[in-house]
């Protein structure tokens, strides 16, 4: 990162040091979008929509319960690292930088013991196509629940590119080699081995990002024994566990409905129109995770006035490209989706739909960053739990009805309110 973002806590924060982070942001973001992309689309070409459908039904199971291993630290951490570092208060920073990792680790092992011990009772009682799939897959449970907890702390400590680049950039490229390598050995590809390629390469990219995050660490804030102060944690780190699972509902819960109430080529397609329609929220995603220890920054230095210029500027940044990605995704839908396979342009209605939800979204800004940010994530929960319970609600009802199209339709309405 450049000099002057290392510097944000002692000379507070300018739109000029937003812009070059961005920047910096924007080749990390779109080079791993892309990726992400290009993986997904080799692997159903690889595959087919049923093994594919399988595979990502899966990852989006361990996405889900990643949340809940978490604790809500990585947003917690996210937080008060960026307070601590304006404070110089070391000694707790050293704390919540350890604390939150072993808690991570504990919680996210025996919530995969919990699960796979129901996983064999209901597979015992009703065999189910997911099974297997997903006891191979509990490993990728505490390897996501730790590369999001990496990925805020090191977001933090203002870097960047060890943030993103090795969950976004680096897994997807070991993960596209690793199913070529099998592809070119067995002549097939099936989803339970690329389960595996997947756990594997994410438990290298965990390991290989916590030790430099710790030399980092270690480089750049001064020695002191660490304070930990769980119950502050766990305080603030509960309320923002609950609307991030309210948030991951909303992201995850249409993918994971579809392939339990229709089947495993269906969540393929659907998988499809549903990361396509992400490209819509790429511009906000990136300057949120570039003003959000900003936004910190100059709320614990009271600098509200600030604070309203670089929010108000940061808005702007988002509305404009959202909406040109946004009209050029709903004018070629379905040459898009024929790239994953002839199959997939049977979800282009789906993708249509989507993508005016994640427009809408996109164009509401910063807002539940910045009140996660300024402390005020209580006055954010009522509306995250009811768009929740609703987005549930209405899947089970418009799945079996529409199929495909009910899960986008559920989705966007969820996003609009």
């Amino acid at each position: 990162m450049t000099e002057s973002s290392l510097s944000q806590t002692q000379k507070g924060v300018s739109l000029e040091v937003i812009a070059k982070d961005a920047a910096v942001a924007l080749i990390i973001k779109a080079s791993g979008l892309v990726l992400i992309y290009v993986m997904q689309i080799f692997l159903a070409r690889w595959m087919g929509r049923t093994e594919y459908g399988i595979y990502e039904y899966v990852v989006a199971w361990s996405l889900f319960l990643a949340i809940p291993a978490g604790l809500g630290l990585p947003r917690t951490s996210m937080r008060l690292i960026s307070e601590y570092r304006v404070k110089q208060d070391w000694g707790s920073l050293r704390g919540i930088l350890r604390g939150s990792w072993l808690l991570t680790m504990v919680v996210s092992t025996l919530l995969c013991l919990g699960v796979a011990g129901i996983i064999l009772l209901l597979n015992h009682y009703h065999s189910f196509v997911y099974a297997t799939p997903m006891l191979i897959a509990m490993g990728l449970i505490p390897l996501q629940a730790l590369v999001q907890l990496q990925l805020e702390t090191t977001r933090a400590m203002n870097d960047i590119a060890l943030a993103y680049a090795p969950y976004q950039v680096i897994w997807p490229v070991l993960v596209l080699c690793g199913g070529l390598i099998i592809l070119q050995k067995n002549h097939s590809l099936t989803s339970l081995p690329m389960i595996e390629v997947a756990t594997v390469m994410l438990l290298v990219v965990v390991v290989s990002q916590s030790w430099l995050l710790r030399e980092k660490v270690d480089r750049e804030i001064e020695p002191a024994s660490p304070v930990y102060d769980y119950r502050t944690w766990i305080g603030i780190s509960v309320i923002l566990l609950i609307q991030r699972t309210f948030l991951t509902i909303l992201d995850e819960t249409d993918i994971i409905m579809v392939g339990s109430l229709i089947g495993p080529a269906a969540a393929g397609m659907y998988n499809a129109a549903a990361k396509t329609a992400l490209w819509v929220s790429f511009v906000l995603e990136i300057m949120v995770m570039v003003a959000g220890p900003a936004f910190v920054t100059l709320y614990t230095q009271g600098d509200m006035e600030g604070l309203q210029k670089v929010v108000s500027r940061v808005t702007i940044w988002i509305f404009w490209p959202s909406a040109v990605i946004g009209v050029c995704l709903l004018a070629f839908t379905q040459p898009v989706l024929s790239i994953f396979g002839r199959d997939f342009m049977a979800a282009s209605l789906s993708l249509k739909v989507l993508i005016l939800g994640r427009l809408v979204d996109s164009l509401c800004g910063t807002v539940a960053c910045l009140m996660v940010m300024t402390g005020n994530q209580n006055k954010s929960l009522p509306v995250f739990g009811c768009s929740a319970l609703i987005n549930l609600v209405l899947n089970a009802i418009a799945i079996p009805r529409f199929g495909m199209l009910g899960a986008a339709m559920t989705t966007t309405f969820t996003l609009v309110i």
